[in-house]
């Protein structure tokens, strides 16, 4: 029986994920760091054992009814977990994006400021005083009537709608109208009302082309449509809606990406005409502090919000308010986070960000005794704000916290009291616990894939630079904090777009358009998820299961029994199981507990009716070959070219441990990366196609970012040109090209500091890059 003060987190037979009966002691109030390669287990025994552990046992104290309300992660697989405190949970996961969340609510720091402005702000003569809810544009006390609060309408003019006015309305004219039967719908019920949609838009009257654009009547009609070779088309009553009506329908309420992109096309976006920007009602807009108004402040750079809240003059409510402020602005500086205005919609911020405004809430929070488990909190952050991230580390656990971070930046992992490091290997090849202890004893640990890296192994060989076939021209672009900015990029050639985090980086790469003369074929590679649901995976995504779907409809069995392609998909009726409906596991509703996921009673977790498995390719059915790793899925279709060659692909990113059939939502963000790498490298091309990645080393272990240059400079060695915005020194000082933005983030930096070879800009006066690159450089000389 251990004592209840045991300074040690104790974990025995962590089964979770991959992790094989992991038994692991985790001392408490301590700086503690989980590392190993991409896939090998570590967040599994972070967040899914540890981290899950302490939120079932606080939820077990709160009362049953309360407890229905709140969404509870299952229990974790673990035999016992003793000597854990209460946890708090700052994970990369991003909510669903809306333009409503800012930084001001994510910090809550616009909760202060509205109360500054309702308690002491400056109030025109016989105003009456408004509650702190009139200064939010969130609110229906607040958000100016007319643009509900988003300080921006979207306005759309016959020029964007009709851009050939030569054309006539059947011909097309309206090019914002949809396609295919929806489209032809519309012109069917404007010739039913008695327009002429045979004749070229000019040519009608004005009057007429106002209203079949803007009108907001939506009169319903017969339609007589006309007949199309021999099919009989019954009449039918057609409701007209104008141009405008389903640009800006489609625009605000399409869940759809793409057709959501398309509206965007026909529509401008200015500056609201009545609060001017300012997402508020007059009456909230009159209130001044500082001689600024709370819209004027909230677009101020946070450091500069300092400034003028400082230097404010007042009565002592005002001046409470001021210093409470103050406080937590300095917390969201302190991690480097100074540039970012209160406005700047959620959204447009990266993970990395996100967490750490989160992690500045927390600093406020005065919490004590709590486990923080984070992960990589270093995602997205430049080397010169790393020590910054270090010493709030410090800071939260000098307040009597245990810091358990989930990291792969070595300067965190040298910074640590403790290293668990996991692994051997990815997969069903990890999942063991290599070491424990302190980070110094992590150099006698043979088979650790962390190891080299951390103490130092041989430098890496030296390429010698290629000649670029041309140059591409960015820019000038003008956009968030770039005023006219520009730079050149050489073809044929891996260039790194560096810089502190809010630079300017992902905004000029942005620019980048497959219009740009030298381009050729652009292909974008980002870390979002392949999929949101489990019904999408590694196969469905890569389209490798479309070609075994194929394979199975085309053995014997299955051609006897008349099974087609589509018999052999678990999202649609037929082959599937329809207990569970394709998912391979049914929901079990506890009441008070959470609810608990058990496999299907009726295929056991296959996905499949009992008459498809008994299909088989090769002796496998098809629910045993989602099964298969993406290695031994490589042996089993070896003469399957059409297999053979993503498979290969995928093996070649570093991703053979991954399942077939793997849920899209089981997926870290670098895994997500390196498919959709794979996906494109399976692509034979052989034209000139520019690859863009945004930070395509975070979530990767230094061993895999090894695997993904080797991808990159093949990709540049067959003739194609790279360009990826890059923390990693390292990367950066192995690329032919560098262009670095800064000086600083925000309003401090979006101007182009240095460009040219890696030495070149590792010399360069007044880059904050400089330094980090000269020493990366150094190492690689060694």
């Amino acid at each position: 029986m251990h004592s209840p003060y045991d300074p040690y987190v104790r974990v025995r037979d962590a089964r979770e994920h991959n992790l094989r009966g992991v038994d692991v002691d985790i001392p408490r109030d301590a700086l503690v760091v989980f590392t190993g390669v991409s896939g090998s287990g570590k967040s599994s025994l972070a967040f899914g054992t540890i981290y899950a552990e302490a939120q079932r046992r606080y939820f077990e104290s709160v009362a049953p009814y309360a407890r229905r309300l709140i969404h509870q992660v299952g229990a974790p697989k673990v035999g016992d977990i003793t000597g854990l405190p209460p946890a708090v949970s700052l994970e990369q996961r991003r909510s669903s994006p809306t333009s409503r969340s800012s930084v001001g609510t994510v910090t809550t720091l616009s909760n202060s400021l509205r109360m500054l402005f309702s308690r002491a702000g400056d109030y025109p003569e016989g105003a009456p005083r408004l509650d702190s809810d009139a200064f939010s544009p969130n609110t229906a006390a607040g958000a100016c009537p007319e643009c509900h609060g988003l300080g921006r309408v979207h306005r759309t003019d016959e020029e964007l709608l009709v851009p050939d006015p030569s054309l006539s309305i059947r011909e097309g004219a309206i090019a914002a109208w949809p396609g295919a039967w929806q489209g032809k719908n519309l012109r069917d019920v404007l010739d039913a009302l008695g327009y002429d949609v045979d004749r070229p838009w000019r040519e009608l009257a004005r009057r007429d082309r106002e209203w079949i654009l803007f009108t907001d009547e939506q009169p319903v009609v017969t339609v007589h449509p006309v007949r199309e070779a021999g099919r009989i088309q019954r009449p039918y009553q057609g409701t007209y809606a104008s141009a405008r009506r389903y640009v800006l329908h489609t625009y605000a309420d399409s869940k759809s990406q793409t057709l959501r992109a398309r509206a965007e096309r026909f529509l401008t976006s200015a500056p609201c005409p009545s609060c001017g920007g300012g997402r508020l009602r007059p009456q909230a807009l009159a209130v001044t502090f500082a001689g600024r108004t709370i819209a004027e402040l909230s677009a101020l750079p946070l450091t500069v919000l300092a400034g003028v809240l400082g230097s404010a003059d007042g009565d002592e409510t005002a001046r409470v308010l001021t210093a409470d402020l103050l406080a937590r602005i300095a917390t969201v500086t302190e991690l480097g986070l100074g540039y970012l205005g209160l406005d700047r919609a959620t959204p447009t911020l990266s993970s990395g960000e996100l967490q750490r405004l989160r992690l500045a809430t927390q600093l406020r929070s005065g919490l004590f005794g709590v486990v923080y488990v984070l992960d990589e909190p270093s995602a997205g952050l430049h080397p010169a704000d790393t020590e910054a991230l270090l010493v709030v580390l410090e800071r939260l656990k000098a307040a009597g916290n245990s810091v358990f971070v989930v990291e792969h930046h070595l300067d965190v992992v040298r910074g640590a009291d403790w290293v668990v490091d996991v692994g051997p290997r990815a997969g069903e090849h990890g999942g063991l616990v290599l070491h424990s202890g302190p980070v110094a004893e992590l150099a006698s640990v043979a088979e650790s894939a962390t190891r080299r890296f951390l103490f130092g192994g041989p430098p890496a060989a030296a390429r010698p630079p290629r000649r670029s076939t041309g140059w591409l021209e960015i820019g000038p672009v003008t956009r968030h904090n770039l005023r006219a900015v520009g730079t050149r990029v050489p073809l044929g050639a891996l260039t790194a777009v560096t810089g502190v985090s809010g630079s300017g980086k992902s905004t000029l790469v942005g620019a980048i358009t497959e219009g740009s003369p030298g381009v050729g074929k652009l292909v974008t590679v980002d870390q979002k998820p392949i999929g949101r649901t489990p019904r999408s995976n590694l196969a469905t995504y890569t389209g490798l299961f479309d070609v075994v779907r194929k394979l199975f409809a085309a053995t014997d069995e299955a051609g006897a029994r008349g099974y087609r392609a589509g018999r052999f998909s678990f999202n649609v009726a037929g082959g599937r199981c329809e207990t569970c409906q394709g998912e391979g596991f049914v929901s079990v509703e506890l009441l008070f507990l959470p609810s608990t996921y058990s496999p299907c009673p009726t295929c056991g977790g296959a996905r499949y009716n009992q008459e498809t498995l008994e299909v088989r390719y090769r002796g496998l059915d098809i629910a045993g070959v989602l099964d298969l790793t993406v290695e031994a899925a490589a042996e089993f279709f070896a003469g399957v070219p059409a297999a053979a060659r993503g498979l290969g692909a995928l093996l070649e990113v570093g991703l053979g441990y991954l399942r077939l059939g793997q849920p899209a939502t089981e997926l870290s963000g670098g895994e997500a990366q390196r498919i959709k790498l794979a996906t494109e490298l399976q692509r034979l091309r052989r034209d000139h196609t520019l690859y863009v990645l945004d930070e395509p080393t975070t979530g990767l272990h230094p061993a895999d970012v090894e695997v993904l240059m080797r991808q990159l400079n093949g990709l540049v060695e067959a003739g194609h040109s790279v360009v990826v915005v890059e923390h990693d020194m390292d990367v950066v000082a192995a690329a032919d090209w560098v262009v670095d933005m800064g000086p600083g983030g925000g309003d401090e930096g979006g101007r182009v500091v240095a460009t040219g070879t890696p030495a070149e800009v590792a010399s360069a006066a007044g880059s904050r890059t400089a330094p980090f690159l000269a020493t990366a450089l150094g190492d690689r000389q060694a």
